[in-house]
Protein backbone atom coordinates (compact mmCIF):
# COMPACT_ATOMS: atom_id res chain seq x y z
CA UNK A 1 0.00 0.00 0.00
CA UNK A 2 1.38 3.22 -0.53
CA UNK A 3 1.09 5.58 2.00
CA UNK A 4 3.13 8.31 0.95
CA UNK A 5 2.79 9.08 -2.67
CA UNK A 6 4.98 12.47 -2.93
CA UNK A 7 7.54 10.14 -1.83
CA UNK A 8 6.12 7.28 -4.59
CA UNK A 9 6.60 9.48 -7.31
CA UNK A 10 9.99 11.29 -6.41
CA UNK A 11 13.01 10.12 -8.81
CA UNK A 12 16.15 12.70 -8.11
CA UNK A 13 16.35 12.21 -4.47
CA UNK A 14 16.35 8.11 -5.01
CA UNK A 15 19.36 8.49 -7.88
CA UNK A 16 22.92 9.23 -7.37
CA UNK A 17 23.46 12.63 -7.94
CA UNK A 18 20.11 13.51 -9.18
CA UNK A 19 20.05 17.08 -9.03
CA UNK A 20 23.06 17.16 -11.67
CA UNK A 21 21.28 15.37 -14.31
CA UNK A 22 19.12 18.39 -15.77
CA UNK A 23 22.14 20.31 -16.09
CA UNK A 24 23.96 17.41 -17.39
CA UNK A 25 21.24 17.34 -20.25
CA UNK A 26 21.30 21.01 -21.56
CA UNK A 27 25.09 20.49 -22.02
CA UNK A 28 24.59 18.08 -23.74
CA UNK A 29 22.34 18.78 -25.91
CA UNK A 30 23.98 22.05 -26.43
CA UNK A 31 27.05 20.24 -27.62
CA UNK A 32 24.92 18.09 -29.44
CA UNK A 33 23.52 21.31 -32.09
CA UNK A 34 26.92 22.77 -32.12
CA UNK A 35 28.30 19.77 -33.53
CA UNK A 36 25.89 18.06 -35.54
CA UNK A 37 26.54 14.48 -37.26
CA UNK A 38 28.28 15.55 -40.93
CA UNK A 39 25.92 16.39 -43.47
CA UNK A 40 22.76 16.93 -41.00
CA UNK A 41 21.24 20.29 -40.41
CA UNK A 42 18.53 21.38 -37.77
CA UNK A 43 15.83 24.16 -37.92
CA UNK A 44 14.97 25.54 -34.54
CA UNK A 45 11.60 26.81 -33.32
CA UNK A 46 9.57 26.49 -36.13
CA UNK A 47 6.10 27.74 -34.69
CA UNK A 48 2.95 25.45 -34.76
CA UNK A 49 0.70 27.60 -32.50
CA UNK A 50 0.40 31.17 -30.88
CA UNK A 51 1.73 29.71 -27.50
CA UNK A 52 5.27 31.04 -26.51
CA UNK A 53 6.21 27.31 -26.54
CA UNK A 54 4.36 25.98 -29.11
CA UNK A 55 7.36 25.38 -32.07
CA UNK A 56 9.30 22.82 -32.72
CA UNK A 57 12.99 21.46 -33.56
CA UNK A 58 13.63 19.83 -36.61
CA UNK A 59 16.62 17.72 -37.37
CA UNK A 60 17.47 16.16 -41.12
CA UNK A 61 19.56 13.66 -42.00
CA UNK A 62 22.19 14.16 -44.85
CA UNK A 63 20.39 11.98 -47.33
CA UNK A 64 16.67 11.59 -48.18
CA UNK A 65 14.57 10.31 -44.49
CA UNK A 66 13.48 6.33 -43.70
CA UNK A 67 10.69 8.64 -42.07
CA UNK A 68 9.71 10.90 -38.97
CA UNK A 69 10.69 9.93 -35.78
CA UNK A 70 9.05 12.18 -33.06
CA UNK A 71 10.24 12.64 -29.26
CA UNK A 72 8.25 14.19 -26.68
CA UNK A 73 10.13 15.37 -23.54
CA UNK A 74 8.65 15.11 -19.65
CA UNK A 75 9.47 17.03 -16.99
CA UNK A 76 5.92 16.34 -14.91
CA UNK A 77 4.31 18.63 -17.82
CA UNK A 78 5.96 21.77 -15.61
CA UNK A 79 9.34 20.90 -16.43
CA UNK A 80 12.25 21.59 -19.15
CA UNK A 81 12.49 22.66 -22.47
CA UNK A 82 12.88 20.90 -25.79
CA UNK A 83 16.32 22.35 -26.15
CA UNK A 84 17.01 20.17 -23.09
CA UNK A 85 16.73 17.24 -25.19
CA UNK A 86 18.69 18.18 -28.61
CA UNK A 87 21.17 14.97 -28.00
CA UNK A 88 18.58 12.25 -27.51
CA UNK A 89 18.10 12.81 -31.78
CA UNK A 90 21.68 11.70 -32.35
CA UNK A 91 20.63 7.91 -32.59
CA UNK A 92 17.70 8.12 -34.56
CA UNK A 93 19.58 10.62 -37.33
CA UNK A 94 22.17 8.84 -37.56
CA UNK A 95 20.15 5.81 -38.58
CA UNK A 96 18.70 8.27 -41.47
CA UNK A 97 15.29 9.56 -39.63
CA UNK A 98 14.39 12.88 -39.36
CA UNK A 99 13.60 13.75 -35.79
CA UNK A 100 11.50 16.70 -34.33
CA UNK A 101 11.57 17.25 -30.48
CA UNK A 102 7.83 20.13 -29.87
CA UNK A 103 7.88 22.09 -27.11
CA UNK A 104 4.54 22.84 -25.13
CA UNK A 105 2.81 25.18 -22.70
CA UNK A 106 4.00 24.01 -18.99
CA UNK A 107 1.29 23.40 -16.25
CA UNK A 108 -0.11 25.68 -14.25
CA UNK A 109 -0.31 27.96 -17.26
CA UNK A 110 -2.30 25.18 -18.92
CA UNK A 111 -3.91 22.14 -18.12
CA UNK A 112 -2.81 18.31 -18.80
CA UNK A 113 -5.90 18.29 -21.75
CA UNK A 114 -4.20 21.59 -22.96
CA UNK A 115 -1.17 19.99 -23.38
CA UNK A 116 -2.51 16.95 -25.16
CA UNK A 117 -3.84 19.24 -27.43
CA UNK A 118 -0.97 21.04 -28.16
CA UNK A 119 0.97 17.99 -28.82
CA UNK A 120 -1.74 16.71 -31.00
CA UNK A 121 -1.06 20.02 -33.48
CA UNK A 122 2.33 19.95 -32.97
CA UNK A 123 2.60 16.25 -34.12
CA UNK A 124 0.10 17.25 -37.11
CA UNK A 125 2.38 20.20 -37.85
CA UNK A 126 5.75 18.33 -37.73
CA UNK A 127 4.09 15.19 -40.06
CA UNK A 128 3.45 18.24 -43.14
CA UNK A 129 7.25 18.61 -42.91
CA UNK A 130 8.98 15.17 -43.72
CA UNK A 131 7.11 12.21 -45.97
CA UNK A 132 7.02 8.86 -44.88
CA UNK A 133 6.48 6.47 -41.66
CA UNK A 134 6.33 8.39 -38.52
CA UNK A 135 7.10 6.90 -35.09
CA UNK A 136 6.68 8.33 -31.82
CA UNK A 137 8.24 8.29 -28.27
CA UNK A 138 8.29 10.32 -24.90
CA UNK A 139 9.56 10.11 -21.87
CA UNK A 140 7.46 10.46 -18.24
CA UNK A 141 4.99 12.90 -18.67
CA UNK A 142 6.07 12.74 -22.53
CA UNK A 143 5.25 9.29 -22.49
CA UNK A 144 1.86 9.63 -21.11
CA UNK A 145 1.27 12.34 -23.93
CA UNK A 146 3.03 10.13 -27.08
CA UNK A 147 0.47 7.11 -25.90
CA UNK A 148 -2.51 9.79 -25.61
CA UNK A 149 -2.12 10.46 -28.86
CA UNK A 150 -3.66 6.68 -30.20
CA UNK A 151 -6.77 6.82 -27.33
CA UNK A 152 -10.16 6.85 -28.90
CA UNK A 153 -11.03 9.78 -29.82
CA UNK A 154 -7.69 10.83 -31.14
CA UNK A 155 -6.91 14.18 -31.84
CA UNK A 156 -4.28 13.58 -34.62
CA UNK A 157 -5.74 13.57 -38.16
CA UNK A 158 -6.69 10.33 -40.20
CA UNK A 159 -3.90 10.92 -42.37
CA UNK A 160 -0.95 11.03 -39.84
CA UNK A 161 -2.63 8.34 -37.47
CA UNK A 162 -2.17 6.34 -40.80
CA UNK A 163 1.79 7.10 -41.20
CA UNK A 164 1.82 6.36 -37.47
CA UNK A 165 3.74 2.67 -37.28
CA UNK A 166 5.22 2.65 -33.27
CA UNK A 167 4.84 4.79 -30.21
CA UNK A 168 7.00 4.06 -27.38
CA UNK A 169 6.33 5.41 -24.06
CA UNK A 170 9.49 5.35 -21.76
CA UNK A 171 8.98 5.32 -18.43
CA UNK A 172 5.49 6.95 -19.38
CA UNK A 173 2.89 7.87 -16.58
CA UNK A 174 -0.66 6.28 -18.21
CA UNK A 175 -3.08 6.22 -14.70
CA UNK A 176 -3.02 10.06 -13.53
CA UNK A 177 -5.12 9.86 -10.69
CA UNK A 178 -2.95 8.86 -7.78
CA UNK A 179 -0.92 12.22 -8.94
CA UNK A 180 -3.73 13.93 -7.67
CA UNK A 181 -2.75 12.77 -4.08
CA UNK A 182 0.95 14.30 -4.39
CA UNK A 183 1.90 17.96 -3.92
CA UNK A 184 2.12 17.88 -7.86
CA UNK A 185 -1.18 18.59 -7.73
CA UNK A 186 -0.33 22.31 -6.67
CA UNK A 187 0.72 23.07 -10.26
CA UNK A 188 -1.05 20.57 -12.44
CA UNK A 189 -4.84 21.28 -10.98
CA UNK A 190 -6.02 17.99 -11.64
CA UNK A 191 -9.38 17.02 -11.24
CA UNK A 192 -10.73 13.65 -11.03
CA UNK A 193 -12.63 14.18 -13.89
CA UNK A 194 -9.76 15.32 -16.01
CA UNK A 195 -7.50 12.38 -14.29
CA UNK A 196 -9.46 9.99 -15.60
CA UNK A 197 -10.41 11.57 -19.24
CA UNK A 198 -6.22 11.57 -19.78
CA UNK A 199 -5.19 8.66 -17.86
CA UNK A 200 -4.25 6.41 -21.53
CA UNK A 201 -5.03 2.99 -19.03
CA UNK A 202 -8.66 4.29 -18.77
CA UNK A 203 -9.27 5.11 -22.17
CA UNK A 204 -10.07 3.16 -25.52
CA UNK A 205 -7.05 2.50 -27.87
CA UNK A 206 -6.58 2.69 -31.32
CA UNK A 207 -5.85 -1.23 -32.48
CA UNK A 208 -4.00 -0.52 -35.43
CA UNK A 209 -0.59 1.07 -33.40
CA UNK A 210 1.92 -0.90 -32.30
CA UNK A 211 3.43 -0.25 -28.76
CA UNK A 212 6.26 -0.65 -26.53
CA UNK A 213 6.01 0.16 -22.80
CA UNK A 214 9.79 0.74 -21.84
CA UNK A 215 11.12 1.39 -17.91
CA UNK A 216 14.19 1.37 -16.34
CA UNK A 217 14.58 -1.97 -14.15
CA UNK A 218 16.24 0.36 -11.16
CA UNK A 219 13.26 3.14 -11.41
CA UNK A 220 10.82 3.54 -8.60
CA UNK A 221 8.13 1.04 -7.80
CA UNK A 222 5.27 3.26 -9.21
CA UNK A 223 7.19 4.00 -12.52
CA UNK A 224 7.67 0.18 -13.06
CA UNK A 225 3.76 -0.26 -12.28
CA UNK A 226 2.62 2.86 -14.55
CA UNK A 227 4.50 0.68 -17.11
CA UNK A 228 3.39 -2.93 -16.62
CA UNK A 229 -0.27 -1.30 -15.80
CA UNK A 230 -0.64 0.28 -19.74
CA UNK A 231 0.77 -2.84 -21.09
CA UNK A 232 -1.62 -5.16 -19.26
CA UNK A 233 -5.01 -2.92 -19.88
CA UNK A 234 -3.88 -2.40 -23.49
CA UNK A 235 -2.79 -5.83 -24.68
CA UNK A 236 -6.28 -6.69 -22.81
CA UNK A 237 -8.29 -4.33 -25.31
CA UNK A 238 -6.28 -6.40 -28.60
CA UNK A 239 -3.45 -3.87 -28.38
CA UNK A 240 -0.29 -5.60 -29.80
CA UNK A 241 1.59 -4.42 -27.09
CA UNK A 242 4.86 -5.32 -25.06
CA UNK A 243 6.95 -4.23 -22.39
CA UNK A 244 10.25 -4.00 -21.23
CA UNK A 245 12.54 -3.34 -18.03
CA UNK A 246 15.69 -2.33 -19.10
CA UNK A 247 18.36 -3.39 -16.63
CA UNK A 248 20.29 -1.26 -14.32
CA UNK A 249 18.89 1.66 -16.08
CA UNK A 250 16.68 4.50 -13.60
CA UNK A 251 14.35 7.36 -14.54
CA UNK A 252 16.95 9.62 -15.66
CA UNK A 253 19.23 7.23 -17.61
CA UNK A 254 16.77 5.41 -18.94
CA UNK A 255 16.20 7.46 -22.27
CA UNK A 256 20.82 7.50 -22.43
CA UNK A 257 20.09 5.09 -25.39
CA UNK A 258 18.72 7.34 -27.79
CA UNK A 259 22.02 8.61 -28.34
CA UNK A 260 23.43 5.34 -29.83
CA UNK A 261 22.19 4.50 -33.05
CA UNK A 262 22.82 0.72 -32.23
CA UNK A 263 21.03 0.41 -29.32
CA UNK A 264 17.97 -1.93 -28.97
CA UNK A 265 16.01 1.10 -28.04
CA UNK A 266 17.31 3.30 -31.06
CA UNK A 267 16.49 0.77 -33.42
CA UNK A 268 13.10 0.13 -31.92
CA UNK A 269 12.62 3.95 -32.45
CA UNK A 270 14.48 4.51 -35.84
CA UNK A 271 15.02 1.28 -37.20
Amino acid sequence: MITDFDDAYTNGAYIPNGSDWPGRWTASAEHFRENLPPGCTATYSTAYGAGERNSFDLFRPARTPKGLAIFIHGGYWMKFMKSDWSHLAEGALRRGWAVAMPGYTLAPDVTIGGITSEIARAITAIAAEVDGPIRLAGHSAGGHLATRMICEPSQLPETVLERLQQVISISGLHDLRPLMRTRLNDTLKLTELEARNESPALRRPRLTHKVMCWVGAAERPEFIRQTDLLANVWHGLGVEIDRHHADERHHFDVIEDLVDPESTLTKLFAP
